[in-house]
C-alpha cells in the first residue's frame, strides 16, 4: 500500500527544488511493447528510440514467448513487415553501417538486434534502462491468457492448464519460481482481461502470488470499456478487489492496476496499437530493475494516460493526491471504493467523493473496504485509444489503517 504511517515520504516536488539530494523519484515506463522479434512492425532499435526520444525512463520489450536473444534474421521485402524503407530509416537514425544484412536463398535479410546490443546502445545510468521481459502467451480453449514477466533472466514457456484459472496460476507460478531460482526481483502482470472476452473478475480475484493486471491497455482490440453487459476493466478491478478483500479470494490483499500501450504499430500515429497511449509512473529509490520492481510490489506507482502527479500519500486515515497542473487544464478527482454497511458489502466501486481541489483528499469514515482514485483532465489524449479520450491517471487502492496497527 501507499502508506506513510509515521514515516515521511520524500516527494518528487522536493527533489525538483533541490532541497533534498537523495531519495525516491518518479520514473516513467512502459512494460508492454512488441517488435519484429514477435508480432510488432518495427526493428527493436526503432521501437526503443521512440521511448528514449519521448523521455521515458524504462521500457520492457515484451515479445511473445521469447526474449531478444540469439541470432535471428528477418526478410526485407516490399509489402512485408520489414520493408526496404524501414531499413533505410535505420541508416538515417543509427548510421549507414548499422543494419547487418545478407543474401540467403534468394532473399535479403536483416539481423535483429539483441537485447544486449540494445542495452549497450541505449542505456544510460540514471536516464534510461531496458528491463528484460516477455509476454508469456497461453490460452485455454478460447480464452487468451497473456502474462508479462518483468526482469526475467531468460524466456519462460507457456505452462498450460486444465482450466482458465489453472492456466493463469501455472504461468504466474512459473514466473515467481524463475525469480527465486535466478535470485532476482521479478514481477508478473495479467494483460488485457477483456481481450476476446477471455477473463472476468473472478479470474483476477483468484490469482495467488502476484496481484498486478492491466486496467488500461492502449491496443484498440482489447476492449477496456464496458460493452453491453460486459463490465469495463475498472468495474472488473472493483469487483475483484471486493472478492479478495471481503471473501479472501486468491490470497487476499489488494490488486494493483497498470496502464500500458501494448505497442505493435511504430510507424503510424493513429494506428491500432501505438506507443504513448498508457504508461506507469513508479516512485523508486533509483533507476534500476530491482528498485522499480520493489517499488511496484509495494504499490508505490500509478497508471497514467497523460495526467502527472507530484505526490501520493496515505497516512492510514486520509488518501491525498497532489496533481501536477498544466496551464489551462482542469482536473477532477474521483474517489471510488466499496462501502460496508451493517456487515454487508455494498456495490463494488461506488463513487465515494468527487473534487476539483488540488491536492485532492479523501478521509476514511471507517465504512470502506478499500479506496482508490482516478484523476480526469480536460485535455484530449494526443494518441487516443478511442476518439474523445481525455488524459487520466489511476491511483492504486489503499485500505484504512486501524488505530491499533499504526506504527507496527
Amino acid at each position: 500500500m501507499l502508506t506513510t504511517c509515521t514515516n515521511v515520504l520524500i516527494t518528487s516536488s522536493l527533489l525538483m527544488t533541490g532541497t533534498v539530494e537523495e531519495g525516491p523519484a518518479w520514473y516513467r515506463g512502459n512494460t508492454h511493447t512488441h517488435t519484429l522479434w514477435s508480432d510488432g512492425d518495427a526493428p527493436p532499435e526503432h521501437a526503443v528510440k521512440w521511448y528514449v526520444d519521448n523521455e521515458y525512463d524504462f521500457l520492457v520489450l515484451s515479445d511473445h514467448n521469447l526474449m531478444q536473444q540469439g541470432e535471428t534474421w528477418f526478410e526485407i521485402a516490399k509489402g512485408g513487415r520489414l520493408t526496404p524503407e524501414k531499413v533505410e530509416g535505420l541508416g538515417r537514425d543509427f548510421g549507414e553501417d548499422w543494419a547487418e544484412t545478407r543474401e540467403e536463398d534468394g532473399k535479403t535479410e536483416m539481423r535483429l538486434r539483441t537485447l544486449d546490443e540494445l542495452k549497450e546502445r541505449f542505456e544510460s545510468a540514471g536516464d534510461f534502462i531496458l528491463i528484460p521481459g516477455e509476454e508469456v502467451t497461453d490460452r485455454y480453449r478460447l480464452a487468451e491468457v497473456h502474462i508479462n514477466g518483468l526482469n526475467l533472466a531468460g524466456p519462460i514457456k507457456p505452462q498450460h492448464g486444465d482450466s482458465v484459472q489453472e492456466t493463469i496460476q501455472n504461468n504466474l507460478d512459473a514466473i515467481i519460481k524463475h525469480g527465486k531460482e535466478n535470485d532476482r526481483q521479478v514481477l508478473a502482470h495479467l494483460n488485457h482481461p477483456n481481450f476476446r472476452k477471455s477473463l472476468g473478475a473472478s479470474n483476477l480475484a483468484e490469482m495467488k502470488g502476484e496481484r498486478f493486471f492491466e486496467v488500461y491497455n492502449g491496443h484498440r482490440s482489447v476492449e477496456n470499456e464496458r460493452i453491453g453487459d460486459r463490465p469495463s476493466l475498472e468495474e472488473v478491478w472493483d469487483r475483484a478487489l471486493t472478492m479478495r478483500l471481503r471473501d479472501g479470494a486468491g490470497d487476499g490483499g489488494l490488486l494493483y492496476g497498470l496502464a500500458t500501450d501494448d505497442a505493435h504499430d511504430h510507424y503510424v500515429v493513429d494506428a491500432v496499437s501505438v506507443p504513448g497511449r498508457g504508461w506507469i509512473m513508479v516512485r523508486a529509490d533509483s533507476l534500476d530493475a530491482d528498485s522499480i520492481i520493489t517499488a511496484m510490489k509495494k504499490g508505490d506507482f500509478y497508471a497514467s494516460s497523460g495526467v502527472e502527479l507530484e505526490d501520493i500519500t496515505h497516512d492510514g486515515g486520509t488518501l491525498t493526491i497532489h496533481i501536477k497542473e498544466d496551464p489551462g487544464v482542469q482536473y477532477v478527482t474521483e474517489f471510488l471504493g466499496t462501502s460496508l454497511g451493517e456487515g454487508d458489502v455494498g456495490t463494488p466501486g461506488q463513487v465515494l467523493a468527487i473534487t476539483n481541489a488540488n491536492p485532492a483528499s479523501y478521509t476514511f469514515d471507517g465504512d470502506e473496504l478499500y479506496v482508490r482514485a482516478r484523476v480526469r483532465s480536460t485535455r484530449l489524449h494526443p494518441r487516443p485509444y478511442a476518439e474523445g479520450d481525455l488524459e487520466m491517471a489511476w491511483i492504486q487502492p489503499v485500505q484504512p489503517v486501524k488505530e491499533d496497527s499504526k506504527g507496527d
